[in-house]
């Protein structure tokens, strides 16, 4: 499945108030083509969407599954067009153009991946999402009990199921001999080597925490199939695997475009190394005074931040030092007229290892946005990842005061947060908080928030959430360098410890994202974020002293998730005329 829906299904749809415009009801009809695609593919995920009777199904691996995904896709795709030639509400009109160009990148990049990679994937981490989407706090009780028939269902202990693991390994066998086929990358399959029976621990913990009867026997199937599984992986899929991490240059492209960027490889280059030299100098300067403001005797930004994580929080005063942050930050907003922000609180919590193991970065989990009744999104913070040798590596990026606050800023409020709340609570189209959906600009939204409230933080937070803004502009050049081969991994490591000064866990797992967690998509910040001040500019150039920053925001809010160039249209069209 294309990486788009994988996003687009992670991202989830809206709840609806009853009094929803007219348009947004026919809308959202059509949108249903595609969810019923969605669904039929990957009904775990619709699940989590918050689509009724998907809580018992699972995914069923098949070699001719991206085919039949492709010509289901397609088939929707024409009769969305078909409704397009006869639609006259212009808001209608723009959804359905969103929803087709979905469907046809997802088509596009379905065939260009299975016409280039080996179906590999790492089948335990997916089977504990699959089990962590029923088995969490936000989930009714009811639905809860279901993840005992999910977990049969995935051992191949129900009647006209076979076991998930032994599917996947029929698919990846079945193309076995197809010419031109590359493999994995090594370092991910030794990753996920290392990670499997964190997940098998996690989803029996899961099992437990929410006091499910009957999961013994199964689970005990599962972790069985679990270890024939890396055994397998060790034996046919390692040797397979390519010491070269880059990817074929039309894969590279489709992943740049499934999230969102417009800017050519070498434009966006250059702009993101102009703009990282910018800001060393400002973290040269503010360092200056971070030193003397804490008696460092070395003023060099890469030492006083060096200096500045040594003050570690303990275990018990991280969660509570975040919250402190937040309600900070949240009295600013409010003080300063920023942002309208929503009624229902951000939940801040520390990852369990299996979650660790399956997104060792900061991230934030959106809200069950289907029928919503008061679930929230959550900022979750890792606890450590692996290195390449498979020793376990600690952050010390995020467990220092100086840090909450930008980290903060960003996944909670106003960032992540406060952008799929804002949708929940005030309603927007599917199509454009689903299938409109790409990193640019989601991630941008969450970098311009970070930006936006620089000028309220401390010094030494100001230096942090420098330290950061270095990171993403160092991602927009470090990312395509490395897959076209003018840097090494050890290069793009040394580059994010020495100058970003990030940990060895943080580094690490920079690079693994750039190399095969998600090749591309962490240019998706820089290029979202200056297109974000960009349109901003322009809005206060034509509006002058009319313009209002919280109607601003509060707009770009309210168009869900519009990439810029749309983004861009609905402001100028829209917002600067009626203000």
């Amino acid at each position: 499945m294309s990486l788009t829906l994988l996003a687009a299904l992670f991202l989830a749809s809206i709840l609806f108030a009853p009094s929803e415009p007219g348009w947004v009801t026919k809308s959202n009809q059509n949108a249903r083509v595609l969810l019923n695609v969605m669904a039929r593919y990957s009904p775990e995920d619709a699940g989590e969407l918050g689509v009724q009777g998907m809580d018992d199904r699972v995914t069923i691996p098949a070699p001719d599954r991206p085919e039949k995904f492709r010509r289901d896709t397609s088939a929707a795709v024409k009769e969305l067009q078909s409704r397009l030639a006869s639609e006259k509400d212009a808001l209608v009109r723009q959804d359905l153009e969103i929803l087709i160009k979905a469907g046809q990148r997802d088509v596009r990049s379905s065939a260009a991946y299975e016409r280039h990679v080996l179906p590999y994937s790492s089948v335990p981490e997916l089977i504990f999402s699959g089990m962590r989407a029923l088995l969490n706090p936000q989930v009714p009780s009811e639905r809860r009990k279901q993840a005992l028939v999910r977990l049969r269902r995935y051992a191949g202990m129900d009647a006209g199921y076979t076991p998930t693991t032994l599917l996947a390994e029929q698919v990846f066998r079945s193309k076995l001999n197809t010419p031109g086929l590359i493999g994995p990358t090594k370092a991910e399959v030794q990753q996920d080597l290392s990670n499997m029976n964190s997940y098998a621990s996690g989803i029996e913990d899961l099992f437990k925490k929410y006091k499910i009867a009957g999961y013994e026997t199964p689970l005990r199937k599962l972790k069985d199939q679990f270890s024939e599984f890396q055994n397998f992986t060790r034996k046919q899929v390692l040797p397979k695997a390519r010491t070269d991490f880059r990817l074929p240059p039309e894969l590279y492209a489709i992943n740049l475009e499934n999230v969102g960027v417009d800017y050519a490889p070498a434009d966006i280059e250059r702009l993101a190394k102009q703009s990282y030299r910018e800001i060393q100098n400002q973290m040269q300067n503010l360092a200056v005074k971070v030193a003397n403001e804490h008696g460092y005797s070395s003023v060099d930004y890469r030492d006083v931040i060096r200096q500045l994580k040594k003050d570690q929080l303990k275990p018990g005063e991280v969660m509570p030092a975040y919250h402190k942050t937040l309600e900070q930050i949240e009295n600013i907003i409010r003080k300063e007229h920023l942002v309208t922000l929503p009624s229902r609180p951000c939940i801040i919590r520390l990852a369990s290892p299996a979650e660790t193991a399956q997104q060792p970065a900061p991230h934030y989990i959106p809200p069950t946005l289907i029928g919503n009744d008061g679930q929230r999104g959550e900022f979750v913070l890792p606890a450590g990842t692996i290195g390449a040798t498979g020793e376990a590596l600690k952050y010390d990026d995020f467990t220092f005061a100086a840090a909450s606050w930008t980290l903060t800023a960003h996944e909670a409020r106003p960032g992540h947060d406060l952008q799929f709340t804002a949708m929940v609570e005030r309603g927007v189209s599917q199509a454009r908080a689903i299938f409109a959906f790409n990193s640019t600009n989601v991630e941008g939204w969450a970098l311009y928030s970070e930006w936006f409230m620089y000028p309220y933080m401390p010094d030494d937070a100001k230096l942090i959430s420098l330290q950061l803004r270095l990171l993403r502009a160092g991602r927009a050049f470090i990312d395509p360098e490395l897959q076209e081969g003018k840097l090494t991994r050890q290069q793009a490591l040394d580059l994010l410890e020495k100058d970003v000064v990030l940990s060895k866990a943080f580094a690490t797992e920079e690079v693994d994202r750039f190399t095969f967690r998600m090749p591309g998509q962490a240019v998706s910040y820089f290029d979202g974020y200056t297109r974000l001040l960009q349109l901003r500019s322009d809005v206060e150039k034509a509006m002058g002293p009319k313009f209002n920053l919280l109607k601003f925001h509060d707009f770009i809010l309210s168009e869900g998730l519009l990439p810029p160039d749309l983004l861009r249209k609905a402001v100028m069209t829209d917002f600067v005329p009626s203000a």
